[in-house]
């Protein structure tokens, strides 16, 4: 059953809630090893290298079935499938906590990833339950659960310090970095049941009982590909950045940064060694200065609320205006500002320019906020286009989108060992982006129309 034009049924806006709210968290969970790279790295000893493939792992885990997870959404209803997610995480979610080694956490992040898939589930669930008119905006509130990805930065580092590191319970309940995942997988319960009990028992399933055959043929259009690719550019390089981007920080700005945060002079002085070492090399060191613990704890803190404040926090919340203004105005002029603001940011990040730390956060502010407009738009013109088969489309796009936020740091790392510039990370992005946005303007200088007519999508919805 298809929304109205204009009408928004009863227990719509129960739906957006709930799945806002599970893919929230959810987020968190499939992106929580990047907001803890720096404790798990020190602590396991892990190379750069290693945590690269931990990280892949994840977001592979988290994609490969997002086409998959949008089926199953139109046929089957948001309200099962969703649950049912939540559920599958738990497990592996809890276990992160008892790892000891990169095998066990490879392990681990393959199996929670699987926490990624809830994007598609829920703009699957959201579509069917909102009317056209209103889906840019529903879509965008949805899709800014993308904040999830900065609530490890925030409340992280305040439970690290406040949980005893002897955990509760004889340890049952570990401290340190490992009590975050087991709060992780508490609250995926929780999620799970409030999706349960409080969605509307009887659910909207715009694919039940239409053929697999019919449900995939939009695929088969070259401007559903075309979404991928856009998608590529605002959602995959968002999910890799907000992985990569704290050690980022800690490895380039953490020199700069220690004298402004009020690090020791003692500590301040060693940030640049200390930055270089990890494992027992670096608590060694670590115990050799007074007070260092403290303040690297305080740097790390610092470098996690930067990234969570002026990068996750503009390209997730400022989704539901990028559906707001999709809405008003349509997606198309949306795209073009979105284009412009990351292509400009991007070369400047990009250029070996000797950025301090102040230039450099504000120019990866405003690539963040054109990610975040920029994801709403891509996702207005899924259901303006292909209306009764959002499930589908929706999930090959959140699939190569994310599946392709792993070009970058794959392309980073030998990209960066046969440069030497750190600045590789945003060319990489900045080349995507010429690519995404060169595709857009030869299908418009082709003369594509900006919005289905009238007719054709009355059509498509009967």
């Amino acid at each position: 059953m298809t929304p109205s034009v204009t009408e928004t049924p009863p227990g719509a806006r129960r739906v957006l809630w709930l799945s806002t709210v599970a893919f929230t968290l959810m987020f968190a969970v499939w992106l929580m090893l990047g907001m803890l790279s720096i404790p798990i790295k020190n602590e396991l000893g892990l190379t750069d290298g290693q945590f690269l493939q931990l990280t892949i792992a994840a977001m592979l885990s988290g994609s490969l079935l997002r086409f998959n997870f949008g089926m199953w959404t139109d046929r089957y209803g948001g309200r099962r499938v969703l649950t049912a997610l939540l559920l599958l995480s738990v497990v592996p979610t809890l276990l992160v906590s008892q790892v000891t080694s990169f095998e066990q956490l490879l392990a681990c992040a393959l199996m929670y990833g699987v926490a990624g898939n809830s994007f598609t589930v829920g703009i699957a669930w959201n579509a069917a339950w909102f009317p056209r008119a209103k889906q840019g905006f529903a879509l965008g509130v949805f899709g800014a659960g993308n904040v999830g990805a900065s609530v490890t930065k925030l409340v992280g580092p305040f439970l690290i310090a406040a949980v005893p590191a002897a955990g509760y319970f004889g340890g049952v309940i570990p401290g340190g970095w490992r009590f975050i995942p087991v709060m992780y997988g508490v609250l995926l319960v929780g999620a799970a049941a409030a999706v349960w009990f409080l969605s509307p028992k009887v659910d909207r399933c715009p694919g039940r009982g239409r053929p697999f055959g019919e449900m995939v043929q939009p695929l088969k259009k070259f401007r559903v590909w075309e979404y991928c690719l856009h998608y590529v550019v605002v959602f995959g390089a968002y999910v890799a950045f907000s992985n990569m981007l704290p050690l980022y920080f800690y490895k380039n700005y953490a020199v700069e940064l220690a004298p402004m945060l009020g690090l020791s002079p003692e500590t301040s002085a060693e940030v640049g060694t200390l930055v270089k070492l990890s494992g027992p090399e670096y608590q060694t060191a670590l115990a050799a200065i007074p007070g260092a613990k403290a303040d690297m704890a305080y740097l790390t803190k610092a470098i996690g609320l930067v990234v969570a404040f002026l990068f996750v926090f503009p390209a997730s919340l400022l989704r539901p205006l990028g559906g707001y203004l999709s809405d008003a105005y349509g997606a198309r002029p949306v795209m073009v500002a979105v284009f412009a603001a990351m292509l400009v940011s991007g070369l400047l990040l990009t250029l070996p320019l000797g950025l301090a730390v102040v230039p450099f956060t504000a120019l990866l502010f405003v690539l963040g906020a054109g990610m975040g407009v920029g994801k709403a738009s891509v996702y207005k013109l899924i259901p303006d286009q292909f209306p009764r088969d959002v499930g589908a489309v929706g999930g090959l796009v959140g699939m190569l989108g994310a599946l392709g936020g792993i070009l970058i740091p794959l392309g980073v790392a030998p990209l960066q060992a046969a440069t030497g510039l750190p600045s590789v990370l945003f060319g990489v992005l900045f080349a995507l982006t010429v690519v995404s946005a060169s595709v857009y303007a030869v299908m418009e200088l082709a003369g594509r129309k900006s919005k289905v007519p009238a007719e054709v999508a009355e059509a498509q919805l009967v």
